[in-house]
């Protein structure tokens, strides 16, 4: 697929951009990721941990991931020498589930929007992609003054646009939604309203993300609506879910930051 908001290997390997991060993760084992990475990277690749870098501390509400705080997320994003027009390339191996939280959150705090590694770090691989071990160093620059994320809401938010019409967006697997099965949050099921779109079916199994028709159907009406609002289990997922309506130029839907597991807190 031919867009800006992807980089094909072929074109990484051409020229990197001005600043790459990793982030690779697993939630069943938070150190995975950062091992992967000190066992080989695309060389001048960053590391950020979902955990550490791209969430906030978890708290009785907020979902298992909640946002940084603005101004410590625009601090992080100095100290790699990111500044609001810096080209910035993400990956990881999760069919872009962590990737898309970095763009998600970038785009948010008003930087330019990073372009996605399609297929993730097997495709750079796959490609003819060495990989390095060298950690480098960091040059740090002025931070900008950020206050809060756009286009996301909390609770009380989301009561109020769904109040108003909005259609709630579901990006779980179906048995989850269905609440057939729930392996991580205390309750099963969904919001009340909420449509069922998985994430998964942005890309294919490898990773790549499918071409626009396949994404169109892969909302179908839901595309119609007004006002969408998507969520998963802690606002991580939802993002792909995001990135796929950004590529459809659907990029006015909100993001119900805590999820299913801030909404199930209050049950």
């Amino acid at each position: 697929m031919v867009t800006k908001m992807l980089l094909e290997p072929a074109e990484l390997l051409a020229g990197p951009p001005a600043v790459i991060f990793d982030c690779r993760f697993s939630l069943a084992d938070p150190q995975e990721g950062r091992a992967l990475y000190r066992q080989g990277h695309i060389r001048g690749a960053h590391y950020l941990d979902l955990n550490r870098d791209l969430s906030g501390p978890v708290g009785e509400y907020g979902g298992r991931h909640p946002l940084p705080d603005p101004a410590d997320f625009a601090a992080t994003l100095a100290a790699y020498s990111v500044r609001p027009d810096t080209e910035v390339l993400v990956y990881d191996d999760s069919r872009l589930a962590f990737a898309a939280r970095l763009w998600w959150l970038m785009r948010s705090l008003g930087y330019r929007a990073p372009r996605l590694l399609n297929g993730g770090y097997q495709t750079f691989l796959d490609a003819g992609g060495r990989p390095d071990t060298v950690v480098p160093e960091l040059r740090p620059c002025a931070a900008i003054a950020a206050t809060s994320f756009s286009g996301c809401c909390d609770i009380d938010g989301l009561r109020t646009i769904q109040g108003e019409g909005a259609l709630l967006v579901d990006s779980r697997e179906e048995r989850r939604y269905q609440g057939l099965e729930e392996p991580i949050d205390p309750v099963a099921g969904h919001i009340p309203g909420a449509i069922n779109r998985p994430w998964q079916g942005v890309t294919s199994t490898e990773g790549l993300v499918r071409d626009l028709s396949e994404q169109q159907a892969h909302w179908g009406e839901a595309l119609e609506a007004e006002h969408l609002v998507v969520y998963c289990g802690s606002g991580v997922t939802a993002c792909v879910n995001l990135f796929s309506l950004a590529l459809l130029g659907r990029d006015d839907a909100t993001l119900y930051a805590g999820s299913w597991s801030d909404w199930c807190a209050y049950l």
